[in-house]
């Protein structure tokens, strides 16, 4: 309802707020929705007349009570002035809550799950002086779909029992991440690392380059926007003082639109050859691995991150299997911009879930720059997969609570040696807490419809590291993104990863 009007000056002025409904009088909208596809609306909206009037009114009938106007007291000055002085302001500020309520109005009558904010320029928009206002705008939504049956699937779960042995090739590989890299005066073979002058060339220019950079010579070599397949054999017998050109592949995805899908020249000059000399395991780097006592405590530190990378790989297989099953018939096309913007927040969210099972840097570098070399279909897969989880929950009514929240702040927290309160504030800076609440809705809807599944329990597989990645785009213009800290999910000792001394 409209405040009262106030036409007699004379009077004393009327609170614009007393009598006003607590709910605002609805517009009296004329809205069409175009489908342009599965996640985006074209969305035309006709104000009529009679509402941009009362707007007017509103507007007006609370400036006449406060305006300053020379010549006349506050409040005092003729309401025909003020409309006549004001015309351009309260112009704009009518337009302004017409576009806000109207759009809200819009999207709330049409039961539209908006994901996005409304894509409208509002200078292009005018209020006329007669008639209607008509404005668009295009928005993204959630895709309307049909749920698959999630109940009674059957299930692989990975098992596996560690032995000694397992331990065995964990601890050295632990070890190996504190050994001692020395210069060596003969051929590279592979698990041997170069020092190295490093640039990337699209023809005769150089496109990105790094000075000194220390690399291990694996299978494969892997950068944030592409790969060198078969590095053992590039650099196979490389001497210092050498140089090697090789062809780096850009994904389809790189951040330089112009060489994506291209072919890059990664020319290497070796300045050194080093071997990494394993440490003996002394009491003072026991101290340094984790304040550990014994090797017995250590090595059951090393089985307890091995439980965690089997409960990792265990939850990542059987989510692939559960969404698979779910999304065989989401073929719905995404837009590219959604896509574009939702990349890094699957990034993130990966690394987090690796950082939180106790995966090495280096594993999480290699991880992050294939999720990156193929981010629009990674992110694409994902977000299908959030969508279905997403609405599964809302139909079982499953909701992320404050303990929740509580649970995987002081996990951070205490991984990171930060206070609770300092990490949500920093979380809140990033505008990471949305990631948060998307793992802890979709760990819930997982736990639910593997409550209903059935499983069949298969051998699991150590994985095997054959890439070495480097922080770097090959193709230029890329930068780092944050990440949030979480290494551990449990209360074990954490076992440090200084990186290697030259």
């Amino acid at each position: 309802m409209s405040p009262p009007k106030n036409t007699d000056v004379s009077e004393e002025p009327v609170d614009a707020s007393e009598g006003a409904d607590e709910t605002p009088e609805p517009l009296n909208l004329d809205v069409k929705v175009e489908s342009k596809s599965a996640c985006q609306r074209h969305i035309t909206v006709t104000v009529p007349r009679e509402d941009i009037n009362r707007y007017y009114e509103d507007a007006f009938s609370e400036l006449v009570t406060t305006a300053a106007v020379p010549g006349f007291r506050t409040g005092r000055a003729p309401r025909k002035l003020i409309e006549a002085k004001f015309r351009k302001e309260v112009t704009e500020q009518v337009k302004r809550s017409l576009l806000t309520d109207s759009m809200t109005q819009a999207t709330e009558d049409e039961e539209l799950a908006i994901i996005s904010e409304p894509d409208i320029d509002p200078m292009a928009v005018e209020v006329p002086a007669e008639g209607p206002m008509t404005f668009e705008f295009d928005i993204e939504v959630r895709p309307e779909f049909d749920l698959p049956e999630w109940k009674g699937l059957s299930i692989e779960r990975p098992v596996r029992e560690f032995t000694e042995a397992d331990v065995d090739r964990h601890l050295q590989t632990l070890l190996a991440k504190h050994g001692r890299l020395v210069p060596f005066d003969g051929p590279a073979v592979a698990g041997d690392y170069i020092s190295t002058n490093l640039a990337f060339k699209s023809g005769d220019q150089v496109i990105s380059s790094s000075n000194e950079e220390v690399i291990r010579i694996r299978k494969v070599l892997s950068f944030r926007d592409g790969r060198i397949e078969q590095f053992d054999k590039l650099m196979k017998g490389v001497r210092a003082g050498e140089t090697r050109e090789g062809k780096a592949r850009l994904s389809d995805d790189a951040p330089n639109e112009a060489l994506r899908g291209k072919e890059v020249t990664a020319t290497f000059e070796v300045l050194e050859v080093k071997k990494l000399e394993i440490p003996p395991l002394t009491p003072e780097l026991l101290e340094q691995l984790g304040a550990f006592q014994t090797e017995a405590d250590l090595r059951e530190a090393v089985r307890n991150t091995l439980e965690r990378q089997l409960s990792y790989a265990r939850q990542q297989r059987v989510r692939q299997q559960v969404l698979a099953r779910l999304t065989v018939a989401a073929n719905w096309d995404l837009p590219p911009s959604l896509l574009r913007r939702q990349s890094q927040r699957e990034l993130q969210r990966a690394a987090y879930e690796l950082r939180r099972s106790g995966f090495s840097e280096a594993d999480i570098r290699a991880h992050e720059n294939e999720l990156r070399q193929n981010s629009l279909t990674t992110t694409a897969r994902a977000l299908k997969e959030h969508f279905i989880l997403e609405k599964i929950a809302d139909e079982e009514k499953i909701e992320e609570t404050a303990a929740d929240y509580d649970e995987e702040i002081a996990l951070i927290a205490q991984q990171s040696g930060e206070s609770p309160r300092r990490v949500r504030a920093r979380l809140e800076k990033q505008s990471l807490m949305d990631v948060l609440r998307n793992q802890i809705i979709e760990r819930k809807t997982v736990e639910l419809i593997l409550s209903h599944a059935k499983f069949k329990d298969v051998p699991f597989e150590m994985p095997s590291t054959d890439a070495e990645a480097i922080d770097q785009a090959a193709g230029g213009g890329d930068e780092e993104d944050a990440i949030p800290e979480a290494k551990y999910a449990d209360e074990a000792k954490p076992l440090h990863e200084p990186t290697h001394r030259a």
